[in-house]
């Protein structure tokens, strides 16, 4: 048996501390780690500092994070169809940086490849750039951006093996693969657990080697999702 594999989100999430940095995948209400963030709810840890493109909805994944005041700082590229989020940010009781989504992106890659900064010209001459050192390289600006990694990244996968390789589905791909780089410690939930081997391996998405824990999820709201038929 796999020493990754756990029975459940309580078990996986063990050792998770107030204060601590968390990245958490997905894009609003596509492939986020729903099982693991019931967890942290049931914990109720404080004090945290999380990384996602975004909370979602006030009910809803990170949303029901922010209604318990588990969270000091969202480090984002978007604050909308969030109201509590919006509200807490607007009252200065949530700090709030907000990056580009790209650049978002990048600095999980980056903090998961161990490349400590990066220069990119976008946010050059706005908000994004103030504190930051600039350069100009070949006649156009650049701003600096640190790499970014957590205590704990959480990530959500369409099929995993028990050795932790993963295959993200579709769009619920998003942000999942650089974060799961990124996390000292990452833990995957997935739709369906399945034996090694059966994965095949032209199509894995994320390998093993970045994931730590692993375990299969229950009761998938995926409120993105709609079913569709033909009349």
């Amino acid at each position: 048996m796999s020493k990754k594999l756990y029975a459940n989100a309580r078990e996986a999430l063990a050792g998770i501390e107030d204060n601590m940095t968390l990245m958490l995948g997905g894009f609003g209400l596509c492939g986020i780690p729903e099982n693991c963030i019931r967890e942290l709810v049931r914990l109720n840890i404080k004090g945290l500092i999380c990384i996602s493109n975004n909370a979602g909805v006030d009910d809803f994944g990170i949303g029901l994070m922010l209604q318990q005041r588990q969270v000091v700082k969202m480090i984002s590229s978007y604050v909308g169809e969030n109201a509590e989020f919006e509200r807490q940010m607007l009252s200065g009781e949530l700090e709030v940086e907000l990056l580009p989504q790209g650049t978002l992106a990048e600095k999980c890659r980056a903090g998961g490849a161990g490349i400590p900064s990066f220069f990119t010209a976008t946010g050059y001459g706005t908000e994004v750039a103030e504190g930051k050192e600039t350069r100009e390289i070949d006649g156009r600006m650049y701003v600096l951006e640190p790499g970014l990694t957590a205590d704990f990244a959480y990530v959500k996968a369409w099929k995993g093996d028990k050795y932790g390789n993963l295959i993200f589905k579709g769009t619920a791909r998003n942000f999942n693969p650089v974060m799961a780089m990124a996390g000292k410690i990452t833990i995957a939930e997935v739709e369906e657990l399945v034996e090694p081997g059966e994965l095949d391996p032209n199509f894995i998405h994320t390998p093993g080697i970045f994931v730590q824990r692993i375990f299969e999820g229950v009761d998938y709201e995926k409120r993105i999702e709609q079913r569709t038929i033909t009349q």
